[in-house]
């Protein structure tokens, strides 16, 4: 669970409603690109069972998002990965492209548990047919689209976003030379500009002993995650007196 670690400071809201801010500790699991033993066992609970949030950074099959909301009962976001093109079979013979009972947060803005997250998934275009595959000024567009909600966040809330949730790294942090895993420069210009405290990628399989897969890039911590990662933050909640 969130745990409560420091008052902020108390304020007068508009309405003349006392109300203080608190810092807020939060456990994420994130998961990306492979079905992880450690997760999908009976273990689970006893491994991760104190986490308040999950999210998948892509390349994931349904049934194992499916398996960790069910078995967790916790708020689960997730996009796609570039391999994310096909509809999968379940085992009860279900065909199906969503994973029941998780949040589809690819190309949207949304507040949970009070953390604005957005998810951006997919990779740089390296199959000219592919789905889930985007230039990098095609996912400058779909960035902009989502201006209008990141704004309204800033007036709303105090802040753009929080969390990013990507399949793909930003341009020279964690990516590779070939060219199905090259970043996105714009999630370099994103990162720089609306400041989000935590950007969270899959994509990249291998971290070599001279590879880090944690780095700061201004205030934001960008970290790569394969196949599992937990990573607490602090966050910001207001609630009134």
């Amino acid at each position: 669970m969130a745990r409560i670690i420091a008052d902020r400071r108390i304020q007068f809201q508009p309405s003349e409603v006392l109300a203080i801010d608190r810092k807020v500790v939060m456990k994420i699991l994130a998961l990306s690109d492979k079905v992880d033993e450690r997760v999908y066992s009976e273990h689970l609970l006893r491994n991760y069972g104190d986490v308040d949030m999950v999210v998948g950074c892509g390349d994931l099959p349904i049934y194992y998002l499916e398996y960790v909301v069910s078995m967790l009962n916790r708020p689960t976001l997730y996009v796609y990965g570039n391999h994310d093109d096909k509809p999968q079979v379940l085992a009860d013979g279900r065909v199906v492209r969503k994973a029941e009972g998780c949040d589809l947060i690819d190309g949207r803005v949304t507040m949970l548990l009070n953390t604005l997250v957005i998810g951006l998934g997919g990779s740089i275009r390296y199959r000219p047919d592919a789905s889930h595959q985007y230039s990098d000024g095609q996912m400058r567009v779909r960035i902009a689209r989502m201006l209008p909600k990141l704004l309204a966040n800033r007036i709303r809330h105090g802040r753009y976003v929080d969390v990013v949730v990507a399949h793909s790294p930003p341009y020279g942090i964690h990516d590779g030379d070939d060219p199905a895993h090259v970043g996105f420069r714009i999630f370099r210009t994103f990162i720089e500009r609306f400041r989000p405290k935590l950007f969270l990628h899959g994509h990249i399989h291998e971290w070599h002993q001279n590879q880090a897969s944690r780095t700061e890039l201004g205030q934001t911590k960008i970290i790569g995650v394969f196949p599992v990662s937990v990573i607490e933050f602090e966050n910001s909640t207001t609630e009134a007196l």
